[in-house]
Parts: structure tokens; C-alpha cells; sequence
């Protein structure tokens, strides 16, 4: 155990530093944990998550979410037994250094150098810790310890993103990066041997915030909106929402150059998180995803500065247009749905529903929806007065199950306990009482992205 003590949860002068989303000062192995239910034997691998857990911050009053060195939570799962949890820091420099290690160095990218804090994600044989804005992902070995910079065996010509989309169907990895020195955005593909095969440097103006973007079968879009860069440097957020900038969405050809993509007029709008999108009817794209009318516009910007809401873009292709339909009234974020449906046609999908005033009262997640978006209703699992709940993932019961026969898994904070468990919810079942829930130790700071990590055959 690391024991690094910075903050009090008593501390409430910056609500990124407070209640729910207070860091963590110590790193823990906890082995056989303790289960509620049972667990489902075909659950075998890992749950991963990531998220800020700040070493130092200079200056507290200015420390954004955003800013906070990544720590990666996990819990094994195998053979119908909790195994073990553990919560590592990611080593950047900075974080090793504070830690009194050794540094590991590797690559960089324009000299930058972060512990990233936002997904992990794992592909070609790499646990990979991910961030957007131009610094490298970094790569874990299977129980978290860090073993440094990854830039895809010196085939990455720049950053990455934090999200990526995995293709179900070719096993290559995609991703739209973006960074505060380029002049434009750059489509990355990564091929099964794990270097970059492919990359696309599409020209944008204003240095916008690009945090993800949507693959279809034949096509990637790209979300071009009012927020860019500033230039503020140190903890605060270096982003905000310019009101004078057009919005649009980009469409190009997976295997297109630059200057085939085609630009679609849309109203202002910021676009964190899509949920999946597909082709239809040669002519058609349906995109899900979660919009907010602005965003990052307040004295401290954040997810909480506006409600985001599901909505159903309808790209026209021929006509050159994009409809929106919005598809439910709650506040929701983090939107997920079966990886294998990804890029192709999909019935089902799970979202959080965020608390309006996240920072305000220290908390974020309310509970889990789950969405039928064929027949257009939602069952919903609402944590207790006290609790929350972070992003929801769905884990197929098997390669052949259907659509929703399986998983949906997630870390929820415990008032009673004031810690954390893992539930695990049957996704047929999903106003229902939880399968299992894996009893952690301590809490888990509120954080952003993670994936299940199944065992290879």
C-alpha cells in the first residue's frame, strides 16, 4: 500500500476535490473479496476503470475534473469469485517522481508527458491507459503496474484519443485524436499486429475539443462544435464554449483522403459521448448519442453545467441534412451498448442518468437506464439516497448470445458502507435487484471510462 495524503473529503472549497469525487490516497491490493449474489461463472476476466486521482494540485481553487493524474481501478473476476482489486496510479514521470520511483521515460509526443485519466481500453496484446488532447496512451501489465509509454511500436504519428472504437468485425482499432497544437484532427486505424496502417490529417479550424466520434461500416463522422482552446495553462480547463462557432458534423469515407470529407450544417451543440451508429438504407445514417444544448460556458465548466439528454441523429446523405429527435427528458450520460453491435444496427443501449448539479452535491451518477430504442421505452436502476453510480458496461453472456442476454456491470457507491461495490446486473432483468455485488475495500473516486477485459480463450 501507497500512502500519498493530499486532501480531507471535509475540504469543499473546489467541488472536484470534495465529497464523491475527493482522491484517493493510498493504493490497495484486496484479494477474495467478499460477494452479495452470486456471480455468473461465465464472468472471467477483468473490469477496468480509469479516472482522475490527483497527487498535487498548485492551485486548488482553479483544479478541473478533467486535470487529474489517471488512476486505474480494477477487479478480476474468475470462476464465480472476486479474486482481487486493485487500484493503481498511472506512472507518468510526474507521478513517479512524486512517488520517489524511478521514472520509466519512453516516447513522447511534442515533449508531453501525462498519466492518462480517461479509458483504458485493450488491443493487439496491450492493456492500454487512454487520454485525448496529444499526449501518448500508456501501456499496464494485467494487474495494473505500469509499463510505460505506448505509441503502437513507434507507428503513432501523434497522441491518440480517449475513445476509441474496436471493430467488431476487422478486430482494428479507430480513433479521431485531436491536440491544442494542430491544425487539424487525425483519423488514426490501427491494424491486428498493433501498428498504425492508416492515418488522416483533416484540416479544422479554432483548435475544437474533439473527445470522440462514430464509425459506421463505410464511414467515419466527426463532431466539429463551439468548444476550442483557450490557451490557459496549469490546473484549470483550457476549453470553452464559443458561441459565434458554427457547428457541424464531418462524414468521410473510411478509406477517404481529407478532402472527401463532407461537412453537414447542425444547430450549436456539444457531443461528449455517441453511443453506436450504423448505415440503413443506402443512404441513411442513425446515430445515438448524447447532446448538450453548450457546455464548458460557466465559472468552473464541467459535465454539470448543462442536462444532456439522449437524442436520434438521422443523417441524410443525399439531401445533405441531419435530423434530431431527442428521446428521452433525463439527464443522461455515458452512453454504452454491445461491442459486437458496434458500427452495425443495434436494438439496445444503457446510458447513466447524471444528476443535474453534479458538482454541487459532490455526486454524479443517479442510476442506469436501459434503452429499447426499437420499441422506445427504458427500465431504470436507481441507486439509494446517498449512493451513485458511474458508467454502465455491457458484457455479452457469450459470443453467440443475443443482444441483451448478458451483463451490465458497474461501480456504485455504498452510503451503509462508504465504499464502493461492482454490481452486476442481468440486462434482462434491469430494474431488478443486482445478480451480485463485489464488495470493494474503499472507494472509488467518481471517475469516467472502462471496459471489460474478458480472458483469452
Amino acid at each position: 500500500m501507497t500512502d500519498r495524503r493530499a486532501y480531507d473529503r471535509t475540504d469543499h472549497t473546489n467541488p472536484f476535490l470534495s465529497g464523491l469525487f475527493a482522491p484517493v490516497h493510498d493504493e490497495v491490493t484486496a484479494l477474495d473479496l467478499p460477494v452479495t449474489g452470486r456471480l455468473p461463472s461465465r464472468l472471467r476476466g477483468r473490469y477496468l476503470r480509469n479516472g482522475p486521482n490527483p497527487l498535487h494540485v498548485e492551485d486548488i481553487s482553479a483544479y478541473h475534473w478533467f486535470g487529474g493524474e489517471g488512476m486505474i481501478h480494477g477487479v478480476r473476476l474468475r470462476d464465480g469469485r472476486a479474486e482481487w482489486y486493485r487500484n493503481r496510479w498511472v506512472r507518468s514521470d510526474a507521478v513517479a517522481g512524486r512517488l520517489g520511483e524511478k521514472l520509466l521515460h519512453g516516447p513522447r509526443h511534442l515533449g508531453m508527458d501525462f498519466a492518462p485519466n480517461t479509458h483504458v481500453q485493450f488491443f493487439a496484446g496491450h492493456y492500454l491507459a487512454l487520454v485525448e488532447g496529444g499526449s501518448l496512451p500508456y501501456e499496464l501489465d494485467p494487474e495494473l503496474f505500469t509499463v510505460g509509454p505506448f505509441d503502437f511500436h513507434g507507428t503513432l504519428p501523434g497522441g491518440l484519443s480517449a475513445h476509441t472504437v474496436l471493430d467488431p468485425h476487422s478486430g482494428e482499432l479507430h480513433a479521431v485524436s485531436y491536440c491544442w497544437a494542430w491544425p487539424y484532427v487525425q483519423y488514426v486505424v490501427a491494424g491486428t499486429d498493433g501498428c498504425v496502417r492508416r492515418h488522416v490529417d483533416i484540416p479544422v479550424r479554432g483548435r475544437p475539443m474533439m473527445h470522440d466520434f462514430s464509425l459506421t461500416e463505410h464511414y467515419v463522422l466527426l463532431y466539429d462544435l463551439p468548444v476550442v482552446f483557450t490557451g490557459r495553462t496549469g490546473d484549470g480547463f483550457p476549453y470553452t464554449w464559443d458561441p459565434g462557432r458554427p457547428a457541424r458534423l464531418g462524414v468521410l469515407p473510411r478509406e477517404g483522403r481529407a478532402q472527401e470529407v463532407r461537412w453537414l450544417d447542425i444547430d450549436p451543440c456539444f457531443v461528449f459521448h455517441p453511443m453506436n451508429a450504423y448505415e440503413h438504407g443506402g443512404r441513411f445514417i442513425t446515430v445515438h448519442l448524447v447532446r448538450y444544448e453548450r457546455l464548458f460556458d460557466g465559472e468552473r465548466p464541467g459535465p454539470d453545467d448543462h442536462p444532456a439528454h439522449l437524442e436520434r441523429w438521422t443523417v441524410d446523405l443525399a439531401a445533405g441534412t441531419v435530423r434530431r429527435q431527442q428521446l428521452d427528458d433525463r439527464p443522461v450520460e455515458f452512453p454504452r451498448t454491445d461491442p459486437r453491435r458496434l458500427t452495425g444496427p443495434h436494438r439496445y443501449g444503457y446510458a447513466m442518468r447524471a444528476r443535474e448539479h453534479a458538482g454541487d452535491e459532490g455526486a454524479y451518477g443517479a442510476g442506469l437506464v436501459k434503452y429499447d430504442l426499437e420499441r422506445g421505452t427504458s427500465t431504470e436502476f436507481a441507486v439509494g439516497p446517498g449512493g451513485d453510480v458511474g458508467e454502465g458496461v455491457f458484457v455479452p453472456a457469450g459470443p453467440g448470445a443475443g443482444e441483451d442476454e448478458g451483463w451490465v456491470l458497474a461501480f456504485a457507491y455504498d452510503p451503509l458502507r462508504e465504499a464502493t461495490d461492482l454490481l452486476v446486473l442481468a440486462a434482462q432483468d434491469f430494474g431488478g435487484e443486482p445478480v451480485a455485488r463485489v464488495h470493494l475495500p474503499v472507494r472509488v473516486p467518481l471517475g469516467f471510462h472502462g471496459n471489460w477485459i474478458p480472458d483469452l480463450p
